[in-house]
């Protein structure tokens, strides 16, 4: 009788430290380039594009091509799937989804609109102080990233000219998220995201719009910040 070696399924091998140090920079600082990686890993770029690979081998990450700053030649950037995602732990969020779902099958979708209206008026009640000593959009504007961020935003803000059909520019201020600290809330709650947007009107007083958004497989929250007052 001939014997046949015996093949074993190696176990999934978890992420190495430099790997688990690249999931942990994009999710930071949002998608990022191979380029982007390997200033932050002080490391060659070949180098940083054979983590990458490995990366999205397993899942973790997703590549696609942005342009830089929503400007300028079209780059590879890569981003956080789902996977990547979970592999952060995160057990409120899961919490959360499960009350609001409760909630609704109790009380109605309703009930779902009041209670984040409520969460509304006491994070603005909230931010609000750290805003009113602010003497100019712009000031407001870089207060609320400095409070987003230390509520797990990672939120940035910058000023930049905005170009009219009718060949008029103005300037604009533009809020930008890199992380979502409620991600798996947002994706099945809509309301979350609607809410987010009127609390930004609200405390800054004046018109904004939102460009992208993460729960939709965007790689950040940008908002634009103009100087019209909100109706």
């Amino acid at each position: 009788m001939t014997l046949r070696p015996v093949t074993m399924t190696a176990p999934v091998a978890l992420p190495e430290r430099t790997k688990t140090r690249v999931l942990d920079l994009i999710k930071r600082h949002g998608p990022q380039t191979a380029q982007d990686l390997a200033a932050r890993l002080d490391v060659s770029i070949p180098a940083a594009r054979r983590h990458l690979g490995d990366l999205l081998e397993q899942g973790l990450l997703e590549a696609r091509i942005e342009k830089p700053g929503g400007r300028g030649r079209p780059q590879h950037v890569f981003a956080l799937t789902e996977r990547g995602e979970a592999a952060f732990p995160n057990t409120s969020s899961g919490l959360c989804v499960d009350v609001l779902r409760h909630l609704r099958e109790l009380f109605g979708q309703g009930a779902v609109l009041q209670v984040l209206d409520a969460r509304n008026q006491a994070l603005g009640e909230q931010l609000s102080v750290e805003l009113e000593e602010a003497a100019t959009l712009g000031e407001r504007v870089e207060r609320l990233a400095v409070q987003l961020t230390a509520l797990g935003f990672e939120a940035t803000s910058h000023r930049e000219t905005s170009l009219h059909e009718d060949g008029a520019s103005s300037e604009v201020w533009v809020l930008t998220q890199t992380h979502c600290p409620h991600l798996p809330v947002a994706r099945q709650y809509q309301e979350l995201c609607a809410s987010e947007l009127t609390l930004y009107r609200d405390l800054l007083g004046v018109a904004v719009t939102r460009d992208s958004r993460i729960a939709c497989g965007q790689g950040c929250c940008r908002y634009r910040i103009a100087a019209a007052p909100h109706p």
